[in-house]
């Protein structure tokens, strides 16, 4: 969820760290005693479990706590930047919120990414194995499709399972993770081994190989989608073939719209205008990978699928501690005092903002579509993209077909997104202020994201061969698989 203003006001009334802002590490090599590392996760979860509307949301307190002191046991001698870093990342991650996140000072990761210490492959992960997508190593003999079987003496579940622990999700949700190292693994596995020179294991044919490429630097592997967002001309596209409308949503963010010189309102109003004016009976709708953007950009888009009046969110949580932190004559413009109910604290509708209007009852578009929609989801429909399945889901508005949406059916915590820094490590920490709770069914999907109807399975095979399953899948459902395989896609 995108909401710029708010997180500006956030910096008002969060405090997370921020004692000692202007303090940073004199060097990436300085040591910090293991009494000093302590007291910091100490610090962490006293803050983060006052101000954090969802730290026990997936984790009980004594589970969490538990977590929390064997990380300490491991801690008998003074840490670097980098150590300490490794320390505190999996505490962040064990809240279960992708919104909320911990970072590496910048100035320490640029200079990371100018030394040859990224995997320097591309891989895709099936069932726990990992295959080349991409060789960037420039060892002509290891080549797509080739399998990966141990890096630097660990095998591949050892390594997932220390990274799983690391990359941040809704819940207990596993898609995100696994295409998150789909699409970035050089840069999750360097949180876990800064070697400049790799030892692989590769299966090739059911002969294993041992190989010894060096690594590679950011900028001479990272590509349009590949450890860097995707740079796309247009985040919406419709067209109508074949009696059947498509339509891609790339993102629901205001400004990576505005940018590709877009209107999102007008554009979904043409393109549902077109479905009604030719009497189209077939949409597919194609979400992955969007990962989320503007509330009113994604309520806006799921109204055209009700012809009543209908929930989006039930409710937006904040901690009593943010609650009575939040004070102020100027704040007063863009939101009201949250009010306490059955010890709840609930976060009002803003006065000169539209940010919060969510939770009251939404209205039906007036060019509003009843035919059958088809939805493509994967592990990348995140924050608002993920609320927009979660709804359509759970009103029956649609049938999914994919992976397991990213982000939290029952909703997630996000809003404010105040960004602090952890001393005296300069870790940049984001943390979330308000929980929001979609207008669902609390008992369904309970720490996971939307389902899909139709679930499809990912492959190495479909990668390498630029096989699109789940739309193959959406188009099998509308004219069956005969008649798609003889041509009516085209």
């Amino acid at each position: 969820m995108a909401r710029s203003i708010l997180s500006l006001i956030a910096a008002f009334f969060i405090g997370l760290m921020s004692s000692a802002q202007t303090q940073t590490p004199k060097s990436n090599n300085q040591k910090f005693s293991a009494e000093t590392v302590k007291n910091t996760i100490d610090e962490l979860q006293k803050e983060l479990s006052e101000k954090h509307p969802g730290f026990y949301r997936y984790t009980a307190k004594t589970q969490f706590t538990a977590y929390i002191d064997s990380i300490k046991k491991t801690i008998r001698d003074s840490l670097t930047v980098f150590e300490s870093f490794q320390k505190l990342k999996p505490i962040v991650a064990k809240i279960n919120c992708l919104h909320t996140s911990i970072s590496l000072p910048k100035a320490y990761l640029d200079q990371l990414n100018m030394r040859p210490n990224l995997f320097p492959f591309q891989l895709f992960f099936s069932e726990n194995k990992a295959y080349v997508v991409k060789n960037f190593s420039g060892n002509s003999g290891i080549l797509p499709g080739d399998e990966i079987v141990r890096i630097n003496g660990k095998s591949i579940p050892e390594i997932t399972a220390l990274l799983f622990a690391l990359i941040p999700s809704d819940g207990y949700n596993q898609t995100l993770k696994w295409r998150a190292l789909n699409l970035q693994f050089p840069s999750w596995y360097r949180n876990i081994d800064l070697s400049e020179n790799f030892s692989i294991l590769v299966n090739q044919n059911n002969i294993e190989k041992t190989y010894r490429p060096t690594g590679a630097r950011f900028d001479d592997i990272a590509k349009d989608g590949f450890l860097e967002e995707p740079a796309r001309s247009k985040q919406l596209e419709f067209k109508i073939e074949n009696n059947v409308a498509f339509l891609t949503i790339h993102s629901f963010a205001k400004t990576d719209i505005k940018n590709s010189n877009q209107d999102f309102k007008k554009f979904i109003d043409q393109a549902f205008d077109e479905i009604k004016s030719r009497s189209i009976q077939n949409l597919i709708v194609d979400l992955r990978d969007n990962t989320g953007g503007s509330d009113s950009n994604a309520e806006y888009f799921t109204s055209h699928f009700f012809d009543q009046p209908f929930r989006y969110w039930d409710r937006i949580e904040v901690t009593e501690t943010v609650a009575k932190e939040i004070k102020g004559l100027s704040l007063k413009l863009f939101y009201r005092k949250p009010v306490e109910k059955n010890g709840i604290w609930l976060w009002q509708k803003a006065k000169h903002t539209p940010e919060f209007d969510y939770y009251e009852m939404q209205k039906p578009a007036k060019n509003n579509y009843g035919g059958k929609t088809y939805i493509l989801i994967n592990g990348f429909c995140m924050s608002s993209c993920a609320d927009v399945a979660a709804i359509l889901s759970h009103n029956r508005k649609a049938a999914f077909i994919g992976q397991e949406t990213g982000g939290g059916y029952q909703g997630n915590n996000s809003g404010m997104l105040p960004v602090s820094l952890v001393q005296p490590f300069g870790f940049a920490l984001t943390v979330p202020l308000q929980k929001y709770t979609n207008a669902v069914d609390s008992s369904v999907n309970f720490g996971h994201g939307t389902m899909p109807d139709y679930k499809t399975e990912p492959n190495s095979n479909n990668v390498l061969n630029n096989i699109d399953k789940e739309m193959q899948t959406a188009l099998d459902l509308i004219f069956g698989a005969e008649s798609v395989q003889h041509g009516l896609r085209n």
